[in-house]
């Protein structure tokens, strides 16, 4: 009877348990309720981008963002993909930041991407009617409201009794809600109507502001030469779509698309304003062939090595001098002076090289000053000098680093190890050369060779020190003898201001330093597998 009690127990007790599996797995649990809420913010904020991205008409970035969703959904609503949930968000990261913006760079690269050539045809015919226009001199003024939304301008203009408003991108439309004082429009539903004070400050953008009248840049457009009263603009200019030419209405000239992304005439005169096409490898034989650029760059990569050398070997011996004397147990008040030697890596880097340039300067530097007795050393206007003030700079915000890693590398060493060679009778500069030294480089190789890239486009501190200065006096590209590959592309492409940007340009240049850093890097990995198996 025990046992016939005991087996019906067991079977209720089985019983029970698979009934509260069942509930446990129907009932909602808290950890699914997150995994809800933060996927419905990461969708939102992915169709906010998708959105976005098709409105601007990025067709390749709305794939890219469309694909990204679908995929991040189907991995953390599955049940079978529990290890893709762990690398997806990378994966992604690495998608968007790494790999999209190397194949970017790339596209750029073989086109003629700037100033002048910042969009397709269309919105460079549009612009050139635009900019090539003369006010109608018997056209009939008309009450006019200078309007600003979110920093855009905008004109509201009183025709026929009915309030139209537009801007440089969207031609005039109806504005019903729009309220008149007389003849004068006094408020627009989600526009700020500026006031007298408002238009002298921005009078500049007001009078050079042409709003369209229709979809059509050639019917004209509306401007206004003193924020109040509008008068019909006429494009100097005409285009044809069957024949895909423009002419100048004043002279007759026919200009037609050229290979370059212009519209040229057959006098070889062109228009400047263009278009984005490739241009095949012009950029990079810009950069090597022209005279400008050939012999500065030349210069200019030999700095950018011994730069990025020296950078590497003069805080790494400096950091692990330090690491090696506060890493003996005999020395008294270590960590007081491991935290001061912090502290030069505790300063944001950019505020730094800012300081130092200040001390630095020659008339009223701290060095000059006080520590020189009032001597005009010209530290960063002598190109070797300069040269000598960065790696010195470099030198102070780098060491800590190099102290840190090298100070966890050598405490990693076993004991054993040392004490083996002690017993062996080798001397201590023989067991740092055969025994510390290369189990050291086996742990900080990897992180000397990311120093080494660091380096090599260390921009902050070339720019917030010198400036790339002092410049080349034999050439006339804005260049100079502190640059590095990375400020020189910066400002040779214009992103400085000092010239025409060229975002083809910039973006050859910068796909040459990524093939210099890639394969040092390479090459570097490999020496350091090599060292890892004889150790």
């Amino acid at each position: 009877m025990s046992d016939h009690q005991s087996a019906a127990d067991t079977k209720v007790a089985k019983n029970r348990a698979k009934a509260a599996r069942e509930s446990h797995a129907t009932s909602i649990q808290p950890g699914f309720i997150a995994k809800l809420v933060v996927m419905a913010i990461i969708n939102a904020l992915g169709v906010y981008i998708l959105l976005s991205a098709w409105q601007g008409g990025h067709t390749m970035i709305t794939g890219i963002m469309l694909a990204i969703l679908i995929v991040v959904n189907i991995i953390y609503f599955s049940k079978r993909m529990l290890p893709m949930k762990y690398l997806a968000p990378g994966l992604v990261f690495l998608l968007v930041y790494q790999i999209f913006v190397v194949l970017y760079t790339g596209y750029v690269a073989f086109t003629n991407y700037g100033d002048g050539h910042n969009s397709d045809k269309s919105d460079a015919i549009s612009a050139i009617l635009a900019q090539n226009q003369r006010r109608v001199e018997s056209s009939a003024a008309m009450p006019l409201t200078v309007i600003d939304k979110d920093g855009e301008l905008g004109f509201a203009v009183v025709q026929d009794g009915a309030v139209k408003v537009g801007t440089s991108e969207e031609p005039l439309a109806d504005a019903p809600d729009a309220k008149v004082d007389g003849t004068k429009v006094t408020e627009v539903p989600g526009w700020q109507v500026l006031n007298f004070g408002d238009i002298a400050k921005r009078q500049t953008e007001i009078t050079q502001l042409r709003v369209p009248v229709s979809d059509d840049p050639n019917q004209g457009s509306v401007g206004t030469s003193d924020g109040m009263t509008g008068y019909a603009y006429t494009p100097q200019m005409t285009y044809d779509e069957a024949s895909d030419t423009l002419t100048d209405l004043a002279s007759g000239k026919v200009y037609k698309p050229n290979n370059t992304g212009n519209f040229q005439a057959e006098d070889g005169t062109t228009i400047s304003t263009g278009w984005r096409v490739p241009v095949g490898f012009d950029n990079f034989k810009e950069a090597f062939g022209d005279s400008r650029y050939a012999g500065p760059f030349v210069k200019v990569l030999l700095w950018t090595f011994a730069f990025a050398l020296l950078s590497v070997a003069t805080t790494f011996f400096l950091g692990l001098f330090f690491a090696i004397v506060m890493n003996d147990e005999r020395m008294k008040g270590r960590k007081i002076y491991r935290t001061l030697m912090l502290l030069p890596y505790a300063f944001p880097a950019f505020l730094t090289a800012l300081l130092f340039k200040g001390m630095l300067n020659r008339d009223f530097g701290f060095i000059n000053q006080v520590l020189l007795g009032g001597v005009g050393v010209e530290w960063l206007n002598d190109p070797w000098l300069a040269k000598f003030a960065i790696i010195f700079v470099n030198l102070w915000m780098g060491f800590p680093y190099m102290f840190l890693i090298c100070t966890g590398a050598l405490q990693a060493i076993p004991d054993d190890v040392i004490e083996a060679a002690k017993i062996d009778g080798a001397s201590p500069f023989r067991i740092f050369r055969s025994v510390t030294m290369p189990l050291l480089l086996v742990a900080v190789a990897p992180l000397l060779i990311s120093s080494f890239a660091f380096n090599f486009n260390n921009f902050n501190l070339i720019y917030m020190l010198t400036g790339g200065g002092p410049r080349f006096t034999d050439t006339s590209a804005p260049i100079g003898a502190t640059d590095i590959l990375i400020t020189m592309v910066y400002s040779v492409a214009g992103l400085d201001g000092g010239a025409a940007k060229n975002y083809g340009l910039a973006s050859a240049l910068s796909i040459v330093i990524f093939l210099i850093v890639a394969t040092i890097s390479l090459i570097s990995f490999k020496k350091t597998k090599t060292l890892e198996e004889i150790n």
